[in-house]
């Protein structure tokens, strides 16, 4: 084999990687157009978007606020024949209001978060 036909085949197989990448990338352009397209048509069937009379509106008494309140677990009730209950057996609120409404303060000498709050020394 002389060095021509090495240089051939070295040229052969650039040209076809060439190729094969340029087909890649208009396959790969192609599909992001059709996807663009795709998309649009989907738009174009959606609802329109709504006009601004149609938007939602503050209430006549101005903004509502937040209201606060101390709230402590519900017990789950047991069941008369001694099985669990179901979800759809309970009732909604997993919690109700508590009678003492005063929020909890922390206290000097209890950090509260690990351990009993105390100096930290053994």
């Amino acid at each position: 084999m002389s060095t021509a036909t090495f240089v051939m085949a070295a040229t052969s197989t650039e040209v076809r990687n060439m190729i094969l990448a340029f087909v890649g990338g208009l396959i790969i352009a192609g599909g992001l157009v059709w996807a663009f397209w795709f998309g649009m048509r989907v738009r174009d069937r959606e609802l329109p978007r709504p006009l601004p009379d149609e938007q939602p509106h503050l209430p006549d008494g101005g903004a509502v606020r937040e209201s606060r309140e101390m709230r402590e677990p519900d017990e789950v009730p047991l069941s008369a024949d001694g099985q669990r209950l179901l979800p759809h057996e309970l009732h909604q609120s997993s919690s109700r209001t508590k009678e003492d409404q005063q929020r909890r303060r922390w206290m000097p000498g209890s950090s509260g978060s690990f351990g009993s709050g105390g100096l930290g020394m053994r």
